[in-house]
């Protein structure tokens, strides 16, 4: 069931207790529900299966957050404080700098007088072509973009460090904050591994920002890339050829203008007899029962989930129990107030296999299976960087067959996961599979780029 996200001022619903002991407190006006305002939340939390076997064992919980669309958000958006991170060193030369200009260009053209832009070039050096300023006038910016020129090297820690202050002038929890980068080539200038710059990513996060990461060709450091967005909860993206940079840059100007709720805080408080192991393809920070971690943004229409990993003890009596609470704060755009909702998950314990296994929640066990085949991919890349090639393909088309496993578990039957998350199935085995015959020399830096920028997407469910 989904607990939606209010004012303060309203009256808490009664608690309703729905199928197989689902438990939602909702925010909201008691009796039947209000119309969704733009910026609001539902929250939702789901187990893998409603009924826990009595010997214990491994339970996935599933978290989903969506931000409702409204049709007064698309009539006026909340404002955008962004800098543009343009990697301009010299092996960005010819229809490189070209397609960075124009997909610099055309992100200008979405962007309106109440939003404020930075533009920051580096190579070597780092040069404001812009400082943060309102986008009043777009003749001086676009001026400063047609005389971008490719030449030295590339110092894209210090890039990124100047983006994120050009953005701090003006930040404001009201407003988008985004440092958009666009490299094509390695880190060989100030710090860059990819441990300093995933810590850069998690301080930017932390203070509001998020760092979204466009890699072009197959020069770049992808690792690092995917890192230092996924540290700051931002978008990654691999552009192969130029002429993919304005598609992509308008993707994520789409992303960014259809932002509705930030400032994401997650608890998750298991009950006795539950022991948080881990938040999959997330970090997050588990101290005794209650995992505690952050989401960044939130866009309008799109839904975003999150599976923890718990253990359940064994139970001598076959009864009901409590699972866990989850408490969501988050910040609605719209009002600029601080909202909350609450989700109480219980459920049945039982002594019968086959009671727990017709328990199964088809729709979140496809979600689970996304993310544990995510990590399989990730193994298989490590298996690959240390030279085991037969271990990594043996590893992928594995992974290929438990990926159409699922499908067929969990696409069919009573319960069906919507069509939507078994495509998602589907497009990861075909991946698996793909990618198990590229593990050569020739193709090996393509499919890396490839499997990382996949991995990503699932990872955050990124739209793009």
């Amino acid at each position: 069931m989904s607990a939606t996200g209010s004012p303060r001022s309203a009256v808490k619903a009664a608690a309703l207790a729905l199928n197989l002991g689902l438990l939602a407190i909702p925010m909201s006006m008691l009796g039947a529900a209000a119309p969704a305002e733009a910026g609001e939340v539902t929250v939702a939390a789901d187990l893998g299966q409603s009924v826990i076997s009595a010997k214990g064992g491994k339970v996935y919980l599933r978290l989903s957050l969506k931000a409702v669309e409204a049709a007064q958000r698309r009539e006026a958006r909340t404002p955008v404080n962004v800098a543009l991170v343009l990697d301009r060193s010299g092996s960005m030369q010819g229809e490189r700098i070209k397609a960075a200009r124009q997909a610099a260009e055309m992100a200008l053209g979405r962007l309106g007088t109440e939003d404020t832009v930075a533009l920051v070039a580096y190579n070597h050096n780092v040069d404001i072509l812009q400082p943060a300023q309102r986008l009043t006038s777009q003749a001086g910016l676009r001026e400063a973009i047609a005389g971008l020129e490719a030449n030295g090297n590339t110092a894209l820690y210090a890039g990124v460090v100047e983006g994120g202050r050009q953005v701090e002038k003006n930040l404001n929890h009201k407003r988008i904050n985004r440092v958009i980068l666009m490299s094509d080539g390695l880190a060989n200038v100030g710090p860059s591994s990819v441990e300093e710059l995933s810590a850069l990513g998690q301080k930017l996060g932390g203070k509001g920002m998020s760092v979204t990461t466009i890699g072009l060709g197959l020069g770049y450091n992808e690792d690092l890339m995917q890192r230092l967005a996924l540290a700051s909860d931002g978008n990654h993206a691999f552009a192969e050829n130029p002429e993919d940079l304005v598609e992509i840059f308008n993707s994520e100007f789409g992303d960014t203008l259809s932002i509705a709720a930030q400032d994401i805080e997650i608890i998750i408080e298991c009950r006795n007899g539950f022991t948080p192991k881990r938040i999959l393809g997330r970090t997050a920070d588990i101290s005794g029962n209650r995992i505690t971690l952050k989401l960044n943004q939130l866009s309008g229409g799109n839904e975003r989930y999150l599976v923890a990993e718990l253990e359940a003890d064994a139970v001598s009596g076959i009864e009901a129990g409590d699972v866990a609470r989850v408490s969501v704060r988050y910040l609605n755009l719209d009002g600029g107030e601080r909202r909350d909702a609450e989700v109480n998950v219980t459920a049945r314990f039982s002594d019968k296999d086959e009671t727990v296994g017709g328990s199964v929640n088809k729709a979140v066990m496809s979600q689970v299976a996304a993310q544990i085949a995510t990590e399989n991919s990730e193994r298989a890349v490590k298996l690959r960087d240390e030279g085991d090639i037969d271990g990594a393909r043996k590893v992928l088309q594995d992974n290929a067959q438990y990926l159409a496993k699922s499908r067929e578990d969990y696409g069919k039957g009573s319960g069906a996961a919507a069509a939507p998350l078994i495509g998602t199935l589907g497009e990861l085995e075909t991946q698996n599979a793909e990618a198990a015959s590229k593990l050569d020399s020739e193709d090996w830096a393509k499919t890396r780029k490839t499997m990382r920028y996949e991995q990503h997407k699932v990872k955050r469910q990124q739209s793009y």
